[in-house]
């Protein structure tokens, strides 16, 4: 509790200072049109606007106008693309703002759901390497722990975590599945995807880990029926015994019982979105498509999708004005992102890395239109609520000590940058 209460108001501090002295120094361009269809996050007066630069900026109205007004089709064409934005988190600010202005509600509900993720991933990051295997002492764990914490919590795109958007109640509801799968709570498990699955579209690729988790493993819950896939795969091969025989060694540690049937609950919450866009005399796949109508996001290839990332940072940098060019931050930030998902498929269990694999490949696989030269568009963001990237790279730092300072101040630094944009209405991510 100490370690996540430390990281949360020292990364908080720094996001509202870094942002008051942007909006106060730096002039802003306020939010217009499809971005802030009901002004809900301007006309605060020049102290309000400053004060709420580090909440209610761009997709913030989406979020505050759902809350306020939920989807009634009575507000226009304008507000269509409310469908792509899922209703646990605006539905909890509308609860919250029951007592409070909404804008301030909705950062609060942001900043409750961080803490607990904070919580969360200090107790996975105890829980994985204080797994016999690793052989670290109990000293190294806590100090691991509480770097993988500063790691998050002062990351570049951080400003996301407190502002009115739902980054950090989707963190907050992986991290409670990862904790519950490997502690053989299913029912819980599913709780948690379906609360994810209502929160944002990528929730359904939780199941994926949670798949992972109960098939293979590590588990408290029970001991595994059959022998660890990784060795019994090596000793086939090193025995000579034949692919089909090393095949076989790839088969589930567990076995498949009736507490998987609480898997079924993990994709309930897009499937009751849909159904009551159904009810209400819509088109149940609207969300999915008012992407495509909106954004332009298309199925794609995803090495296509990087390939025309990498072109675009590399051939047209220099053609491109201010605004263009911090969307080529997103190929930097993808870059990071697979160099750190391989170092989580080296040093943390098999879910974690599946993890992190299908959610950078599934904004990949539908980006935003290239034509416009943001194929990558809020890769950043994606990448952001991927807490085992962050995991890994404190297990990384803590084995190279003199790295560590360097790391957490550029990385604060690099929060402090973006969070001044986000502040005055420059693209952040």
């Amino acid at each position: 509790m100490r370690g996540s209460w430390r990281a949360l108001w020292r990364s908080r501090l720094l996001v509202w200072v870094a942002a008051i002295a942007a909006g106060v120094l730096r002039s802003s361009h306020a939010g217009v049109g499809a971005v802030d269809p009901r002004g809900l996050t301007r006309g605060l007066g020049r102290v309000g606007e400053v004060l709420a630069g580090p909440l209610a900026r761009w997709d913030a109205g989406w979020f505050l106008l759902i809350a306020r007004d939920g989807y009634s089709p009575q507000l226009g064409a304008r507000t269509e693309a409310r469908l792509a934005f899922y209703p646990l988190y605006p539905l909890l600010t509308r609860a919250v703002g029951l007592v409070l202005p909404l804008v301030i509600a909705s950062a609060v509900v942001s900043m409750c759901a961080f803490a607990a993720a904070l919580y969360g991933i200090h107790r996975l990051t105890t829980l994985e390497l204080g797994r016999r295997s690793t052989g670290a002492s109990p000293e190294r764990i806590e100090r691991t722990a509480g770097l993988a914490l500063l790691l998050i919590a002062f990351s570049p795109m951080a400003v996301f975590f407190s502002a009115d958007y739902s980054e950090s109640l989707f963190m907050a509801l992986s991290v409670a599945l990862f904790w519950c799968a490997r502690n053989g709570r299913w029912a819980w498990v599913g709780v948690a995807g379906a609360l994810a699955s209502a929160t944002r579209a990528p929730g359904l690729i939780l199941a994926v880990p949670a798949l992972a988790i109960y098939l293979y493993g590590p588990r408290e819950d029970r001991p595994p029926e059959r022998p660890a896939v990784a060795r019994a795969a090596r000793d086939g091969l090193a025995a000579g015994v034949g692919r089909s025989r090393a095949l076989a060694a790839l088969r589930p540690r567990y076995r498949i019982r009736r507490d998987a049937l609480w898997l079924v609950l993990l994709p309930a919450g897009v499937a009751a979105y849909c159904a009551w866009i159904a009810l209400a005399g819509g088109d149940a796949l609207s969300p999915f498509k008012v992407e495509h109508q909106i954004w332009g996001r298309h199925l794609s290839d995803p090495l296509a999708t990087v390939w025309y990332g990498v072109r675009t940072t590399f051939d047209e940098y220099r053609h491109l004005p201010a605004h263009g060019r911090l969307h080529l931050t997103s190929f930097y930030f993808l870059l990071a992102g697979l160099l750190a998902t391989v170092g989580v498929l080296r040093r943390l269990p098999l879910a974690y890395g599946l993890y992190a694999i299908v959610a950078i490949l599934l904004p990949l696989s539908y980006p935003g239109a290239t034509g416009a030269g943001e194929p990558l568009e809020s890769m950043p963001r994606y990448i952001l609520v991927l807490f085992p990237l962050g995991i890994w790279l404190a297990i990384w730092l803590e084995e190279h000590p003199r790295l560590r300072r360097p790391t957490l101040v550029l990385s604060a630094l690099a929060m402090v940058f973006y969070t001044a944009n986000f502040a005055t209405w420059r693209w952040a991510s």
